[in-house]
């Protein structure tokens, strides 16, 4: 651990600051709750102040896959253990003492797997980065080299032990052991063997967690929450996003779009009061000797705007426009009017297709590729071609009262950018913005148009739903 993380305060300040850098608002007083809980709770059982620190620091579930692997560096295992706390309980594992042997492990590790014996797998999973995930060996450390453990390791791999141990093969072994003797039916194996899996699944994080762990002894445990964890969907970059996280993504819109919604309506609120009519305070002023005692407002006349996506829904784009179309339509009661074109190399109106979709986002990015005509001979994207026929096509979407959302990489798979329609989009319209999911050192390389396009119209980065969040809340018009 690192040094100054040796006393619960400091770990408990080192595990708040770890957390803050990972996105999570963490403010004073929860701080303080989470002292508390620990006072309350006290040491001895390691589960019980997991979940007492996640009731007093976290606002939602999705962000327990970051404070869970967190928690674990600075709240090890063998907390409430003599010395645990002071580091020296935490360098050794019951690995280190025994002569390692892989065959006899994977016996036991079958059987507390068919025990869900959550002490014992996470004793095994110390074993098993002991015995097979050191890798390297430190001069003069004495270590064994590929297998070394006792500290002597350049470093441990989770994804090394778990590749030796190969704890998935042991499903069939363990589901025979548990048949024998009964007389379960096909339906009851099927539940069985979901149950063993999840519980492998487990196990494997019980090893990623103290690899992690040794990891963070040497280099220290700030570097390895900061560069070793990963972080919650939100601040996952769209391009790279898994499935898994996608999904998390699609869970949070409605959660989010409330937000946005009233962010929206205090905006409009203020905007509504208008502006100071100079003209009619200075004539209102006569009656109390110029001064200007009571300013009268140019009220604004209500009216909520109009909004167009223009979404580009191919490769790895799609995610970010499925997940920008989806915040929209939940937003879609604060404008007076919203229509969604998506393109590949052609364009087509997708208004409708969300508008159904709202109870199975999963699938929208199927619908629009089957259900709208958005590619044409090839599969590739065709900014050029695609703001052209929106152009010709779709020139009525557009009215002084719109603000144009283009969403995409810019990327024009060395196609003609066709800059022209898209100067004729921004003439006609309020307001133009274009959101690249791409870094902006990634601009203007390559196939990029990037760089041209934000000559004609204001474009930002937006990575992640986080960016795009901040961005939706500061541009959407009032």
């Amino acid at each position: 651990m690192t040094a100054r993380a040796t006393g619960v305060p400091e770990r408990l300040t080192a595990l708040v600051q770890a957390l803050r850098s990972h996105g999570i608002r963490i403010g004073t007083g929860e701080t303080v709750d989470a002292g508390q809980a620990i006072e309350a709770l006290g040491l001895t059982d390691r589960e019980r102040v997991r979940e007492g620190l996640a009731a007093a620091l976290l606002h939602s579930e999705g962000q327990r896959p970051v404070f869970d692997p967190v928690f674990d560096l600075y709240f090890p295992r063998g907390i409430g253990a003599p010395g645990a706390l002071d580091g020296s309980g935490s360098g050794s594992s019951p690995g280190s003492v025994r002569e390692f042997d892989r065959d006899d492990l994977r016996e036991r590790l079958a059987a507390a797997l068919a025990a869900n014996d959550q002490a014992l797998l996470a004793q095994l999973a110390a074993e098993a980065v002991d015995g097979m995930g050191g890798y390297g060996t430190r001069p003069g450390s004495g270590g064994t080299g590929e297998n070394g453990g006792n500290g002597g390791s350049d470093g441990w791999s989770s994804h090394q032990t778990l590749s030796r141990l190969r704890p998935e093969t042991l499903l069939a072994r363990i589901l025979a052991g548990i048949r024998e003797g009964t007389a379960e039916g096909e339906f009851a194996d099927r539940l069985t063997a979901d149950e063993i899996r999840r519980r492998i699944e487990g196990f494997r994080g019980l090893v990623g967690a103290e690899a992690r762990r040794r990891v963070a002894e040497r280099r220290g445990a700030d570097e390895i929450a900061r560069r070793a964890i990963a972080p919650t969907a939100d601040r996952v970059d769209f391009l790279i996003a898994g499935r898994a996280q996608l999904d998390e993504l699609r869970r949070t819109v409605q959660p989010l779009a409330r937000k946005l919604a009233t962010r929206l309506a205090a905006r409009r609120r203020r905007a509504a009061r208008g502006h100071i009519d100079l003209r009619r305070t200075l004539r209102g002023s006569l009656s109390t000797g110029g001064i200007p005692m009571r300013p009268v407002l140019r009220r604004r006349r209500p009216a909520r705007p109009e909004l167009v996506l223009l979404c580009d829904v191919s490769g790895s784009v799609a995610g970010f426009a499925n997940f920008t179309m989806l915040l929209v339509q939940a937003l879609h009661d604060q404008f007076s009017k919203v229509r969604v074109f998506a393109f590949v190399n052609r364009v087509d109106e997708v208004t409708d297709l969300i508008a159904r979709g709202t109870a199975d986002p999963e699938g929208l990015g199927s619908r629009i590729i089957s259900g709208a005509a958005v590619t044409g001979y090839h599969g590739s994207s065709d900014y050029g071609t695609s703001l052209g026929e929106f152009a010709e096509r779709y020139a009525d979407a557009v009215t002084p009262r719109s603000t144009v959302f283009v969403l995409g990489d810019a990327r024009t798979n060395m196609s003609d950018p066709n800059v022209p329609a898209l100067r004729t989009l921004a003439s006609r319209a309020r307001k133009v913005y274009w959101l690249n999911p791409e870094r902006r050192a990634q601009w203007q390389t390559g196939d990029s148009a990037a760089g041209t396009y934000a000559e004609l119209v204001e474009m930002y980065e937006c990575r992640n739903a986080q960016q795009l969040s901040a961005l939706i809340a500061r541009l959407l018009p009032v």
